[in-house]
């Protein structure tokens, strides 16, 4: 009989891992946008636009990963209403996580500014009209999303804190590549 899988498989735990110091990338590459001005800060926001796309191609990995590999099932004792928020929170991270990167690939559309991935090539840009309101909308939509994110991070760091703190059951153990399991009464 094969043994029960009590950890997400190392894809899951390096597109997870990854996408989470892209997200972190992210938040610095913003500040030191914001922090300097002129061509400075539009490189930091041409890097930001790259990771963001990468972000948007990783997010769309994950979903197919997660749908071909199973997911390592959550304690038996997790409530009814634990495992409801985790799911919504989960949905959620891929709602923004692939929200946010349309939203800034749709600004600079509207606004008609290219997208340069890394410097590669230019990524192409949507078929929307040139219109600096339209670019507006986008962008508050985009920053909406930033603030949702940042809820979404602090449930789900808080949610896995407190099972292994408070519940002192092995939910970190299935995402952290390195944590030994608990032995669990």
């Amino acid at each position: 009989m094969a043994a029960k899988r009590d950890r997400y498989s190392a894809g899951s735990m390096i597109l997870h891992w990854g996408i989470a110091l892209l997200v972190l990338a992210q938040v610095l590459l913003v500040t030191a946008a914001e922090a300097n001005e002129g061509p400075v800060g539009r490189e930091y926001i041409g890097l930001h636009k790259a990771v963001g796309l990468t972000i948007l191609i990783l997010t769309l990995v994950r979903i197919g990963w997660r749908l071909s590999h199973p997911v390592a099932p959550l304690p038996l004792a997790t409530p009814a209403w634990q495992i409801w928020i985790a799911r919504i929170t989960h949905v959620l991270f891929y709602v923004v996580l692939i929200g946010m990167p349309l939203g800034g690939w749709a600004a600079s559309s509207a606004a008609g500014r290219d997208i340069s991935w890394f410097g590669l090539f230019n990524w192409p840009l949507l078929p929307l009209p040139l219109d600096r309101a339209l670019a507006g909308q986008f962008m508050d939509m985009h920053e909406l999303a930033a603030k949702l994110l940042y809820v979404l991070i602090a449930l789900h760091v808080l949610g896995g804190l407190k099972h292994a703190f408070t519940r002192g059951d092995n939910t970190l153990h299935r995402m952290v590549p390195f944590l030994p399991r608990k032995s669990v009464s």
